[in-house]
Order: C-alpha cells, then structure tokens, then sequence
C-alpha cells in the first residue's frame, strides 16, 4: 500500500521502496531495467511514452550502426529475441542491426516483464527529492498527479541528463560555442516499388549501398558531396517543390518485415543549433514537420518507385543526438578514442567513429577504425562524487562533446546500459554506493 509523502506543503502518494528506479525507458534506460531485473533487483522504469526504446522506437532510428566489437550479453538477447519474432536481423553485407520500431518496443517489453520488471508508463520525470548526497525519490506527474517513487538506486537514462542535473551533478552541454549536434526528425514512408527506387539508383551508378539485391536496401544523398542523387534534388529546388535546406541530409532504409516501407534518417533541422531550449526544440519540430511534406512530395513526383507512395508517419519525438553530458569521475576524451584507451575499470568497447552533424561545419567524421580495433568506457564515465547512489546511462555519460559523437550509438548504449544495471545489483546486494562501485567487478 502507498504511504503518504510530503513535498513542498503537499501530501504526495509515495510508492514501496525499489532496489532500481530507471528514469527513461530508451536503449540505455530499457537495458539497464532488464540487466537490473534479471539479476534479481527489484526494478521500475519510468517512461514518458506508451513503450520503451526511445529513439529506435520513437525517433524511428534504424537499424543499428554497425559495430564490430564484442557487446556484452544482453546485445545478443535482444537480437535474438527479434530473431525469434521473425525479424531477419542481417543483410550479410555490415555489422549493422535491422529491425522495426514496433517489433523492438515489443522485444524491450517481453525481455524486462518476464524478468519480474514493473513499467510506469506516461510519467514524466518532476525532480528529485535528496537527503545529503543520496536521492531518496523521483517525483514523476502521471495522470492521478505526483507521485513520489522511492528506490535505493537510481538511473538517469533520460537522455537529457534530467535526474543528474536535477541533483546538482555538475554537467555541460554541446560544443565550445554551446552549440548541439544537429537533429533529425525522422519519418516512414509506405507504398514504394523498393526495386524500381534500386534499379534507378544503379542507372545513374549510384555506388553508395552495396546491396544490389535482396529485401535490404539504403540510399542516401549530402549537398556537395559528389552523392549520384545531387542533380534530381537539384531539379526539386529548382521547380520549387525543395529548399536548400532539404538537400543538407537525405538517407533512406528499408525495413524488415515492412514491405514496400523505408525509414527516412532526414530532415536535418540546422535551425535547431540549441537542442536544449524548450521553445526551440518546439519550432525545430514544426519546422522539420514542414520539411518532411516537401521531401514526400518530391519523391512522389521525381524519384522513380516513389509514384504510389505516401507518408506513413512521423517520429513522435526528435531524433536528439547529444544534449547534456555529466562531468564525472572520469572524462573520456577524443584522445582515448586515438589512443585505443584501455582501462582497469572499462565496461564497455566502442568502435563508431567521431561523426558529428555540425550546425556550423557539416558532417565531420573522423579516424574511424578497422575491424577488431576498439577502445574502452570507464564505469568512472558514469559516476560523479556529487550522487552516491546515482549512475548515468546512454549519451549524457561524463565526455567531451567530440568523444560522445563515437558514444551515441544504440549497440554501445545497450552495453552502457546492461552495465548500469548489473552495477545497481552489486551496489545492493553488497551495500556499497554507486559511485564507490569498482569497475574491475563489473569488467568482462
């Protein structure tokens, strides 16, 4: 049964006590809930929207970037729980991960709730109520008002770095001009002739996806970068169905089990230079919401395979590329990336690239590696000496804004996030604070 709590002269609803509380339910957050559960915490994620997985569900990012590194355990389940639902996960050419947003949801869901996992869905996250340097509850306002969530640990997987600001954890945000990467707001499109759309590609010798056959397919144009597809966007600007500002970023993916369907990586809203200013973040979706009706409408009249096609919808939120990053017990630095860096405490193994969409320079993207090559993530990433029983997962862990362009992918924020969740585990059953956690335990 609730008990009551009191929270700025008001009684406020207040929930058992659990061993994990993940605030946000994305690939960082939905993996830290089910490694969490699985190993036998006690664990409630909280989530604004009606699933979990974040930007691959809800920003409609697919598939996965390619990786090459060996992931830790749950990378594997979650495929294989894709797999098991039918999805054909390979296109036997890249590294990469393919999948549908809905299937993924789903997959999420299944994995943590069969582990004993508890979700509250549409909450949104209010503050944090704090005695010393430990966090005692999250306030979240659902639709019977506030509601005081007690846990022992707590994981900011926010994307926003929400919970760690809100504790007073020192954090920084964009570029040294204070400018974010750009944002994208993706959409789907439905009713493609996906093979007439190749076959063109490949009369004009388009050399960009290497797929010349089967149910995978990817095309992608950047203004100015010698892309095969440059002139016909050039004729939509010219006829007036595009602006400028449309040609920055196309790129396009098919995806499984949706016949006929691509995901569109696109617009880029370069407007959008300050991702965390509320009314921009506004503008910046109406803005992109405009760009994608003038996109659809060129395709349906220029592209060939495009003749029947039609918007099948929107991304219900941004595709928010970095924000804020906390400044933790350790900062890694582009300089790790060069280096290879290895660490007595490292937890995961990145190998993406630096690949930073720029509001000011344009795509830039730097050193990338070769197969087997990789470097670590310190659990001191994650930690800070202000939160004791506070651990950050996803993009606003502790590095610079160069080295969080590497970071940000899904296959190295699902392996951010299984280790945020085994670390709530040791920290409880061994009664050893968060931040005072030893990454070697945590070291595969």
């Amino acid at each position: 049964m609730m008990e009551i709590f009191k929270y700025g002269g008001q009684e406020i609803k207040e929930t058992p006590l659990f061993d994990t509380v993940v605030v946000g339910g994305g690939t960082a957050g939905a993996a830290a809930a089910i490694a969490s559960a699985k190993a036998g915490n006690a664990t409630l994620v909280i989530e604004k929207m009606n699933a979990l997985g974040g930007t691959p569900v809800h920003g409609l990012v697919m598939p996965m970037m390619a990786s090459h590194v060996e992931h830790n355990t749950l990378f594997y389940e979650i495929e294989e729980e894709l797999k098991d639902r039918g999805m054909k996960t390979r296109d036997g050419y890249s590294d990469g991960l393919w999948f549908s947003g809905e299937e993924m949801a789903f997959c999420l869901e299944e994995l943590f709730l069969k582990n004993g996992g508890k979700i509250l869905y549409d909450a949104v996250f209010v503050d944090v109520v704090t005695a010393g340097n430990r966090i005692e509850a999250v306030l979240v306002m659902t639709s019977g008002g506030l509601l005081a969530v007690r846990g022992r640990c707590f994981v900011d997987a926010s994307g926003d770095a929400l919970l760690a600001r809100a504790g007073k954890v020192p954090c920084e945000c964009g570029d040294s001009e204070g400018k974010n990467q750009i944002s994208s707001f993706r959409f789907e499109v439905g009713g493609i002739n996906i093979e007439a759309y190749r076959s063109y590609c490949q009369s004009i010798h388009d050399t960009f996806c290497p797929m010349q056959a089967g149910e995978y397919f990817e095309s992608a144009m950047v203004a100015g970068s010698g892309f095969a597809l440059e002139p016909l966007f050039r004729r939509g600007v010219k006829d007036g169905i595009l602006e400028e500002a449309d040609l920055r970023y196309y790129q396009c993916f098919t995806i499984p089990g949706k016949a006929g369907s691509m995901s569109f990586n696109c617009p880029h809203i370069k407007s959008l230079e300050c991702n965390t200013n509320a009314w921009a973040r506004s503008e910046g979706i109406t803005e992109g919401r405009r760009m994608i009706r003038r996109l659809v409408r060129f395709l349906q009249l220029y592209m060939p395979g495009f003749e029947n096609a039609y918007l099948q919808r929107e991304a219900s939120m941004l595709g928010i590329r970095e924000s804020w990053r906390i400044k933790g017990k350790y900062v890694l630095t582009e300089e790790d990336y060069i280096n290879r860096a290895r660490f007595s405490d490292g937890v995961v193994r990145g190998d993406w690239y630096i690949d930073v969409h720029s509001a000011g320079q344009g795509l830039i993207q730097k050193n990338k590696y070769e197969p087997g090559e990789y470097y670590e993530i310190p659990y001191r990433c994650m930690v800070s000496d202000v939160a004791e029983n506070l651990i950050v997962a996803g993009r606003c862990i502790s590095a610079t804004f160069l080295m969080q362009a590497s970071i940000r992918i899904q296959p190295t924020l699902i392996d951010l996030g299984q280790a945020a969740g085994e670390a709530c585990h040791y920290s409880v059953k061994n009664g050893v604070p968060l931040n005072c956690v030893d990454g070697k335990v945590l070291r595969r």
